[in-house]
């Protein structure tokens, strides 16, 4: 028996496009000698479809989709999809998210999920009931018959002593352990974060060790909104060695071949599970996962909503330099047009910086003073505040006439606005509503200030070269710059202005960042370990909570962490201060 393993970038909604896409893989597949393809979760309607599972029209279309794939798929193939299946009657939710077999002229339902996910960024309960059963799907092949248990993602995550909790319901892997499958499959839609992909293979081993068999684990790729699927596929056996493994970021299509179960009988599921041995194949380093994932997800949201070019503020500082290297990896150089807008308070360094930079990349570059119109801000405004704009007034007005000419050139030419502020200011509200926050995208949104330096400094060594040649980037010498990685962070909106002086240290303030954010600890807390200064960690909580409004305001930004602004991160906007 061969199976093959189809890492596919779906379009959301599009069951037609993605119909044509499984289509595509499984004639490739059949082509190669494959008996079975396996997809990714929901991969004939991309995930996740959110509110389009709503629509009767959609769910219609799904029937009609299918008849039409069955009938022109390679005789003697099948096809495990994710899909979904309608329950009969007025309960609602009224769907199973779940996998449909497809083979020439027919397709039947075979699995549904057990475990929905309704944390962070998932919300499957709206739409979803749970499965009530174990998933075993009987499948012949090189001489016999082979028994292939079938789960739908959330259904591995049940190894408590690897992730630190799990859903309260079922375990799907213990119920299937008493079937002695040959094989498990796991059919997912799981998003990026950083960590997560080691994270997935040892879930993967665990359940490969409880069962006595290898875990096939078909995950999406692809960014859909906020969220990008980084792929990286595999299979692993009982040993923790991985068989196969298939690229980050990349769609792809990979045939295995399983040797006939010489293993011992699966380990009761009473009993407790086994150590994890580390997998004997390492990952791509972090800092590549990471830029991987972050251009394929510029590049996705820029295609599917309908984008060729984008626009970018450049500045000559670090955030704008990282966001521009993305973009021109994502879409090619000649597809970024980046925009210098000096104020009197622009170093000449951060100019040059910012045109340096837009030479080594290739980018086509522009520069509009705004002196001029901040001069006729303040003439236009004297008579209303009995003078001219001071203090954080004016800072802010100059951040506003740069995301007004932003936006002009945006909308005259049918471009993506690409805004370049990190987690720490979106945090501590260090950022301008109708300012540098206008954007359609906001690509570092969810990478801490010293994250950006790691990546930025990771981006200018030697251990980038190879990733850098793949995406299109030159793969010798800087692309950031010593210049801009090594200057002290400032917004340049008044002389000699430093983020120091409104801001602790990113290496003080990053760290209560994450405790705050990822971990929802309270200051109070930290205070107790005594491991931070009272006034400093209380202050830096004020500032997180009171910027909740700008955040409710923000472009989306893309998710790399465990926990980001946006669709995961649901806090009151009015709420006590210290709450």
């Amino acid at each position: 028996m061969r199976l093959a393993l189809a890492q596919i970038n779906p379009l959301v909604g599009d069951l037609r496009g993605n119909s044509a896409q499984l289509l595509e893989h499984s004639q490739r597949a059949a082509a190669a000698g494959a008996d079975l393809v396996i997809t990714p979760e929901l991969s004939l309607w991309g995930y996740p479809p959110r509110d389009l599972l709503l629509r009767p029209s959609l769910l219609q279309e799904q029937g009609r989709v299918l008849e039409a794939l069955a009938a022109e798929l390679p005789p003697e193939l099948g096809l495990l999809l994710g899909l979904v299946d309608p329950i009969a009657g007025r309960e609602l939710p009224g769907l199973h998210n779940a996998v449909a077999l497809v083979q020439r002229g027919s397709w039947r339902m075979v699995a549904r999920k057990r475990l929905l996910p309704s944390y962070d960024v998932f919300d499957e309960r709206r739409y979803f009931q749970p499965g009530d059963q174990a998933c075993l799907l009987e499948w012949p092949g090189a001489g016999r018959v082979w028994r292939l248990g079938l789960t739908i993602c959330e259904d591995l995550w049940v190894e408590e002593r690897v992730q630190g909790h799990r859903l309260a319901g079922a375990d799907p892997i213990a119920e299937l352990a008493s079937q002695r499958p040959d094989l498990l499959l796991n059919l997912s839609a799981s998003p990026f974060a950083q960590g997560k992909p080691e994270l997935r293979l040892q879930l993967a081993a665990a359940a490969a060790a409880r069962l006595g068999c290898p875990v096939v684990y078909v995950n999406q790729v692809g960014g859909n909104d906020e969220l990008v699927f980084d792929g990286g596929s595999f299979v692993i056996d009982p040993q923790a060695r991985v068989l196969r493994q298939l690229p980050c970021a990349q769609v792809a299509l990979d045939l295995w071949e399983p040797a006939p179960r010489e293993t011992a009988p699966a380990t009761p599921a009473s009993t407790a599970p086994p150590p994890l041995p580390l997998p004997l194949l390492p990952l791509p380093a972090p800092m590549e996962q990471l830029f991987r994932v972050l251009v394929l997800g510029v590049h996705d949201y820029a295609r599917k909503c309908g984008f060729q070019q984008v626009v970018l503020g450049l500045s000559g500082g670090i955030d704008s330099a990282l966001v521009a290297v993305i973009a021109a990896a994502a879409l090619g150089p000649g597809q970024v047009q980046a925009m210098l807008m000096p104020s009197p308070y622009s170093s000449a360094g951060s100019r040059l910086d910012a045109i340096a930079l837009a030479d080594r990349l290739g980018l086509p570059h522009q520069t509009v003073a705004i002196e001029s119109l901040m001069g006729a801000f303040n003439h236009s405004l004297e008579p209303v505040l009995g003078g001219a704009p001071q203090g954080l007034t004016a800072e802010n007005l100059q951040s506003r006439i740069r995301g007004t000419l932003l936006m002009a050139v945006a909308n005259q030419q049918g471009r993506l606005l690409l805004s370049t502020g990190n987690k720490s200011e979106l945090a501590v509200g260090y950022c301008t509503l109708y300012g540098d926050m206008n954007g359609g995208l906001s690509v570092i949104g969810d990478l801490y200030k010293t994250t950006v330096f790691r990546l930025c400094h990771w981006l200018d060594s030697d251990a980038a070269a190879d990733c850098r040649q793949a995406l299109g980037l030159p793969g010798s010498g800087e692309l950031i710059g010593a210049v801009i990685r090594t200057k002290p962070p400032s917004a340049e909106l008044r002389p000699d202005q430093l983020d120091t002086d409104s801001l602790p240290d990113y290496d003080q303030l990053d760290p209560l960042l994450r405790s705050y954010i990822e971990e929802l600890r309270s200051p109070e807390e930290l205070i107790a370990e005594g491991h931070v200064d009272g006034e400093l960690a209380r202050r830096v909580y004020r500032l997180l909570r009171t910027a909740e409004f700008k955040r409710r305001q923000a472009a989306p930004l893309l998710k790399v962490s465990g926990r980001a602004f946006g669709g995961g991160w649901r806090m009151p906007i009015a709420a006590g201060p210290l709450t």
